[in-house]
């Protein structure tokens, strides 16, 4: 790896309140300054005590997103995936828990020599070294830093404080701070108000730092006035006062960043002077994004449907697969606890397609369990994902084998326990980090559904979960017709299963969603919307035929002949 550059280093704080965005607007910029031929990582520091998200509710932090080497991460990650196309590593994303881990770790072996411990100089010199660390591993131009939370909460002064060390020490061309903020507006004055922007910046002011460009989201555009007015009163030019305006879809945001030149400005301040940018291909689908030809109902069948920071990677996964089959994939949202009180056929009897999410508890399983079997039995495609998996199976042992009382040993201990704990789980007594996790290969069968998906012998995909098919069972599942399309290349662990005499019916121990890109969408989704779409139109033709009948003049044939 060369040496001789100096990395330049973008700074990410948000303002006012949280969700403005800031991953959208890393992972925006990243992609808009990849296209200029720059070489660009992104990474996020959380100031959670948390060491990471990987035993946090959904409800607290929506979905946690798996890199390939294991790491159990923040969503943003999958934004920066997403965007760049290039993976993310446990690198990537640094917590508060992280760092006094580290600290105390040091502490504890006598790296300190005695010296009593403190946030400044200790805390900070350990941020310090990881804004650092990704630049040692790989030729970066570009590393932009996220920071999370908000300005003025007292878990970010660490963070902010170490910024201004940072940047302090590699110089100021080397480095530059945009600050996130909103500018909203008030119906029952009629205006936009700037003031929570001043307040914003005046904090940031207070700790030493100046935003050196200013991101405003707003709901409509900013006249030049309200540009002018903030960059009086935040020191920042108002040609550096950027509307960041709501939009239809999270892949619309760079285009409108690169209408007001964002990347451009960027450059500049960083006195870099890359290529122009070349963001055709990504124009060329978003087309498709916004001006579909078709539609399609697909139903995601989850146990926290509303919420859908949960399923993060789902839906962009189905936007990805919408797009590659010129189609716009309307979503139904249904709990799966709503299923066991209300039945399935009065939530799927209408879609097109479904999927059964991933998820942990026993909470609303026998509804997942249901909608598999609906499904399965009404012929409409299905794609189930790691727990989906353990559901179809589970389904599949009870209504297909004549298995009544077959389970996983994660709800109910039973002598047909069909989903089992994997072995080395078995001896596991802590929770975080302890799953199997990551990047695995897996082996097709030939002549399957799957392999036609993927059209390649082997593929790797990223796990996260504790339990397993039990190959007690597989000689009786395979028995009744299941097929095992994908295995661990040893055989020993059961990575995917499918119907071969049902349209499309799949499900996986993996998580596809985490590897499906803008540019390049999972294979898997691009199926199941494929055949949720051929669904959908024989279904139209089916009501067409029934409500017009024929004309009076035409011959009776056996295609149009009434039934009786």
């Amino acid at each position: 790896m060369s040496t001789s550059k100096q990395t330049k280093y973008v700074f990410i704080t948000g303002g006012v309140v949280s969700s403005l965005g800031k991953g959208i607007a890393a992972s925006s910029l990243g992609m808009l300054l990849q296209s200029r031929g720059l070489n660009v990582t992104i990474q996020k520091f959380d100031p959670y005590i948390n060491v990471d998200p990987g035993t946090m509710s959904p409800y607290q932090h929506g979905e946690v997103y798996v890199t390939n080497d294991g790491a159990e991460t923040d969503l943003d990650l999958g934004h920066y995936e997403r965007f760049l196309g290039r993976n993310m590593s446990r690198d990537n994303n640094t917590t508060t828990g992280q760092i006094y881990n580290n600290v105390i770790q040091k502490e504890r072996r006598g790296d300190y020599l005695g010296a009593t411990v403190q946030v400044i100089p200790h805390i900070t010199d350990e941020i310090k070294r990881l804004f650092a660390r990704l630049a040692k591993q790989d030729d970066y131009d570009v590393i932009i830093t996220e920071i999370g939370g908000t300005v003025g909460d007292i878990e970010s002064l660490p963070f902010l404080e170490a910024m201004r060390q940072f940047m302090l020490g590699i110089g100021k061309r080397n480095a530059i701070i945009i600050h996130l903020t909103l500018v909203p507006f008030i119906p029952s004055a009629g205006e936009l108000k700037t003031k929570p922007t001043q307040h914003s910046v005046k904090m940031l002011l207070e700790l030493g730092l100046q935003p050196d460009l200013l991101l405003c989201r707003s709901d409509r555009p900013l006249p030049r006035s309200i540009k002018e007015k903030i960059g009086l009163f935040c020191n920042v030019q108002a040609d550096l006062v950027i509307e960041a305006l709501d939009v239809e879809t999270i892949y619309e945001v760079p285009i409108e960043y690169r209408k007001e030149e964002f990347d451009k400005k960027v450059v500049n301040l960083l006195h870099m002077r890359p290529r122009d940018p070349d963001i055709d291909r990504w124009t060329r689908i978003l087309k498709r994004i916004k001006e579909p030809k078709f539609e399609v109902h697909i139903g995601l069948c989850g146990k926290y449907a509303e919420y859908h920071d949960a399923y993060k990677s789902i839906i962009e996964a189905f936007v990805h697969a919408g797009a590659e089959n010129n189609a716009r994939v309307k979503l139904d949202w249904i709990h799966s606890e709503d299923i066991e009180k209300n039945g399935a056929a009065r939530y799927l009897k209408k879609l097109d397609g479904l999927l059964v999410a991933p998820g942990f508890g026993e909470r609303g399983i026998e509804g997942k369990i249901k909608a598999v079997q609906y499904v399965r039995e009404h012929n409409i495609p299905f794609l189930g994902i790691c727990l989906g998996l353990q559901c179809a199976v589970i389904d599949f042992a009870r209504n297909v084998c004549g298995i009544p009382d077959a389970n996983s040993t994660e709800f109910h201990e039973t002598p047909n326990n069909v989903i089992d704990l994997m072995l080395e789980q078995k001896s596991i007594q802590t929770m975080g980090g302890t799953m199997r996790l990551g990047a695995y290969p897996c082996l097709l069968k030939r002549g399957t559904k799957a392999y036609e998906a993927y059209g390649k012998k082997q593929i790797s995909e990223r796990h996260r979960h504790r339990y397993e098919v039990n190959n007690a069972f597989r000689e009786v599942l395979e028995e009744h017709g299941l097929v095992f399309s994908g295995t661990s290349p040893d055989e020993s662990l059961m990575e995917m299963i499918e119907l071969p005499d049902h349209p499309w019916f799949v499900a996986v121990q993996f998580h596809p969603e985490l590897k499906s890109r803008l540019i390049e969408p999972h294979p898997l989704f691009t199926q199941l919307v494929k055949y949720a779409l051929q669904q959908r139109q024989m279904r139209d033709v089916a009501i067409a035929s029934s409500q017009t009948p024929p004309d009076e003049d035409d011959p009776v044939t056996p295609s149009t002949a009434p039934r009786t």
